[in-house]
């Protein structure tokens, strides 16, 4: 088994309802337990700014499946949840699923790199990840905490407990 944390986010089609349904569809991976979930995040859109406000959470997944075999899977669960991949990047969604680091490896690949790409300056991505390990030493060297103080708390709103 090899820990992995995902993103997820979405901003269309009661998103709420859409990272609900997509942790559920995470629960049901064969050879992999979700581990636990950070709180949700209202956040400010990259891209575009005449769309929705996002709805953003990080998850800790435990599997034994591979890199790719993973992220087909998790494109799987997003295209069941109505995500249309278009030209346009950081445009509205229903549900978008990252990969974000995949144990301690460095992935990549054409279709995906690990540690995420950009997760240094998104702040959707780094304050839900500290909860769940604020401790975090990535991969590649890079520090969690460092990364948090380099990146502030802006455009972003933790949300109540709905449960």
């Amino acid at each position: 088994m090899e820990r992995v944390y995902l993103g997820l986010g979405s901003n269309l089609a009661d998103p709420l309802s859409q990272l609900r349904d997509a942790l559920a569809a995470l629960a049901a991976l064969p050879d992999s337990q979700v581990r636990t979930v950070s709180s949700f995040y209202s956040s400010d859109p990259l891209g575009p700014a005449d769309q929705p406000r996002y709805v953003n959470a990080v998850a800790a997944l435990d599997t034994v499946l591979a890199p790719l075999a993973l992220l087909d899977a998790l494109q799987a669960i997003e295209r069941d949840h109505g995500r249309v991949r278009k030209a346009e990047r950081w445009g509205p969604r229903t549900l978008d699923i990252d990969i974000l680091l995949f144990g301690e490896r460095v992935l990549n690949e054409a279709r995906l790199q690990v540690p995420h790409y950009h997760m240094h300056a998104r702040p959707f991505v780094l304050y839900p990840l500290a909860e769940l390990a604020p401790a975090l030493h990535l991969p590649d060297g890079r520090v969690l905490s460092e990364m948090i103080a380099a990146c502030p708390f802006v455009g972003l709103e933790r949300l109540p407990d709905l449960d």
